[in-house]
Formats: structure tokens, sequence, C-alpha cells
């Protein structure tokens, strides 16, 4: 279990490009299954999650070719189906939480698809019913071997359907659309999901044949085609990494500028900041972040305490919370952040408390945060990343930190980003990582 070996309390300059988005690409990657054509991807990011699936395509029989360090081909014409019943693919699919949405396009295309209960972050329930209960709707037959926790969809034709979402999930819908697109008929979601990846997959799957309106909005309506052909698709900056890049800037007092970030597709990123007193500049496509020695959180219109909550898309991302806590531990006033959609994604700040923030954790889905003002500064410490976002959020809190802290666990890191120590190296942090 590798570590980073972090030196706090300087501080950073110059421009970082933002990586492609991995929420994006996970669904991208799963829609090559749809067609036996060539289907050529670029921005792809090089973390653990994506080279976890693109390694699973290839067991499954996918042609992969990467053409350079961020594009690669795909083409799915001799598909080995019998890998989705091995021990290989029981241990290789458990390891990644995306690789859920290879079932819709396998469903779709070969009348079955087997899933092991997929692993990823520990930050709370994540359950699959939607998926499954999409699938059903679309006439597949469900089996679950409780043993191996092993899930199973089967169908000889999936017939349109309107349905309604228990929840807008993104990955659900994805999955569901997916399945619908060679459906025969028409089918409605009700409650879709529309974050800027769902709309990604929209695209992409209009431009391979399929027939999808709605695009953006919260019904989608999906017309069957006979096949789909291949296409090209570049996948969007994330904007996750663009809300943490904006985390490094604002902690560690610095300038940074971070380029083609893809503003039209931020939502509410930008305006949450902002709410915090955060500085930054739309320039082109870019965003520039000014060095701020302070910055104070807003209050609502009456006076009361600033609340940050995630919500589905066009609200904030759930994925941004973190980021935004971190942040305020060093802004001038007080701010409540309700995480509303994971209840073990709060349970980082005993770290941050040990850094000297001023958190309460007042229940698993809220903490309030008071401000320090940057009065007193962050204390380093030794942590251990739990997930994604969490590891991120600790490692901007060591950047901001007087002294050296050591963070293990990091490959929840690298899952979700691109080769962060030499990024950061390249403006100026000092950060190691040290081998097992």
């Amino acid at each position: 279990m590798a570590s980073f070996k972090i030196e706090g309390g300087h501080k950073l300059s110059g421009t970082i490009t933002p990586q492609g988005a991995k929420n994006e690409v996970l669904q991208i990657l799963c829609a090559v299954l749809l067609t036996p054509e060539r289907v050529v991807v670029n921005n792809v990011p090089d973390i653990i999650d994506v080279n976890k699936l693109i390694f699973i395509l290839g067991e499954l029989g996918v042609k992969v070719e990467k053409l350079s360090s961020n594009s690669y081909a795909f083409q799915a014409d001799e598909i080995n189906l019998k890998y989705l019943e091995s021990a290989d693919f029981k241990r290789d699919g458990s390891s990644l939480r995306g690789s859920i949405m290879i079932v819709g396009p396998l469903l779709a295309r070969f009348g079955r698809g087997y899933i092991p209960r997929p692993g990823g972050d520990k930050i709370g329930r994540r359950r699959l019913d939607t998926h499954f209960e999409g699938f059903i709707r679309l006439g597949a037959k469900f089996r679950y071997n409780k043993e191996e926790h092993f899930y199973g969809v089967e169908a000889e034709e999936l017939f349109g359907v309107e349905m309604l979402l228990d929840e807008a999930s993104v990955t659900g819908t994805a999955n569901i659309l997916m399945a619908s697109v060679l459906a025969t008929g028409t089918t409605k979601i009700y409650n879709a999901a529309c974050e800027p990846y769902i709309q990604q997959l929209c695209k992409m799957l209009n431009s391979m044949g399929a027939k999808i309106s709605g695009v953006g909005s919260n019904l989608l309506i999906i017309e069957g085609v006979d096949a789909l052909g291949g296409c090209e698709h570049r996948v969007l900056p994330d904007m996750i990494e663009i809300g943490s890049w904006i985390g490094v800037a604002v902690m560690t007092r610095s300038e940074l500028t971070i380029k083609d970030v893809s503003w039209d597709n931020l939502g509410q990123i930008p305006n949450v900041f902002r709410k915090l007193g955060i500085q930054l500049e739309r320039k082109g496509d870019d965003i520039y972040i000014p060095a701020q020695e302070s910055y104070e959180i807003h209050n609502f219109i009456d006076g009361s305490v600033l609340t940050v909550a995630d919500a589905p898309w066009p609200g904030f991302t759930p994925d941004l919370l973190s980021i935004v806590l971190v942040i305020a531990t060093q802004a001038k006033g007080t701010v409540l952040i309700h995480q509303k959609m994971f209840e073990s994604r709060l349970f980082f700040v005993d770290k941050l408390i040990d850094m000297g923030a001023k958190v309460i954790l007042c229940d698993p889905h809220r903490a309030t945060v008071i401000g320090m003002n940057f009065e007193s500064s962050l204390k380093a410490t030794k942590m251990t990343s739990p997930d994604i976002r969490a590891g991120i959020s600790l490692l901007i809190a060591a950047l901001s930190a007087k002294g050296t802290s050591i963070i293990n666990n990091i490959e929840q890191i690298d899952r979700g980003y691109e080769n962060i120590e030499a990024r950061l190296k390249s403006i100026g942090a000092k950060i190691e990582r040290i081998a097992d």
C-alpha cells in the first residue's frame, strides 16, 4: 500500500489541464459493446478505475488498440460471453463499481448480462435496484445468486416501455439507456439523470445511429433501432478534478489557471465556490484563480448560515462536497455541509479535526464547519484515504498544513486522479510517493 509524503505550507503557481472525466468515460467504454464496429475514444484518463474497465473489456474479447497516451480504439466484433461466468470475471468485475454498466449493452446485444456485486468506494449503500428494475421493465428475467453475490439478466428480446426511475441514478440511467437503444419499440425514461455525462453518452449513441430525444432533460425517449455503428467520441474534462484544483489553489493561497474546463458543462460548481467567497474568473474556456489571502462565506439573505447540499443535476454534485468542506475550514464564517446521497462520505472529518479544523459532525449526513480565516493553520498529521474524494480532500488539507503529512492507501486517490503527484510537483508542491 503506497503513501504520499507531503510537505505543506508552500504557495503554488502555474497552469493545469484537467484530465478526461472519469464518470463519463466509464459509461462510454461500456457503450463500445453495443456495436461490432470500431469505436475511437479520445481524452481517456490514465487512472486505475478506467484501466481496470479496459482490462475487463479486453478479457471479454474486445480488441483494444492504444492510439496515443489518451486515445483508444475498440472493436467488439468477437465477444467471449463465457468469460462472464468465469472465476476471473467474478474477481475482476467485483473490484470496480463501473463494471455494472456492461450489463445493459450485453443484454441489449447478446440477450444476457452478468455481474458480480461491484466494489468501489466505501461511502455507504449504493444499491443496484434501479438498474435491474429497469431491465425487468424492458422484459428481462432477473436472477441473483446470494452465495456468490452474482447478478444476471436474460432476455430473448427487449421491448420499449414507459418507466419511472425510483432515483435519478446516473449509472442506472446510463445502463437502462444502453439496454433500450436496441429494444423493439419506444422507451420513455422518466426521472432520468441528466448530468453532462449522460448527455455525452446520448450524443455518442446518437452518432452511432441510436434515436434518443430529450437529451439534457429528465425525460429520455428512445426509439429502438436494429443495430448501431462505429463512431469517434471525445470525453469532457473532469468537473470533479476541476473543483479539486480550485480547492488546491484556495487552500494554498496560490494563483492557478485551469485550462479548457468546458465552462458550459460545469453547472452550479463555479457559483457554489463563489458562495464560499472564492474569487475565480472566466478567461475564455479557462478558470483563473487569483491568490486569496482571505475569503468570506456568504450568508443567506436573512442572515442565516449558508447550507451547501448535493442534489441531482443541475444541482451541486455530491463528489465535490468533501472539497467544499475542506475549503470552508479556512474561510471566514460558518457553513453547513449536507451530504444527502451517501451516509459515510463525511466520516473523514475526524482527520481534519485532528489537524485542527473546527468541524462538528452533526450526523452521518451533515457537518457544520466554522472557518478559521487562516488565523490558525492546519497541522500536519498521518492519515488514511477512505475513498477517492475524501482522499483528494485530505491531500488538499495536507498541502495547506504546516509540516509534513503522510497519507496512506493512496490507491484510492489513483482510482480517480491521473498522475497526481507529478502534476502537483509541476506547480511547485512538495510531494513524494513512497512505495510499499
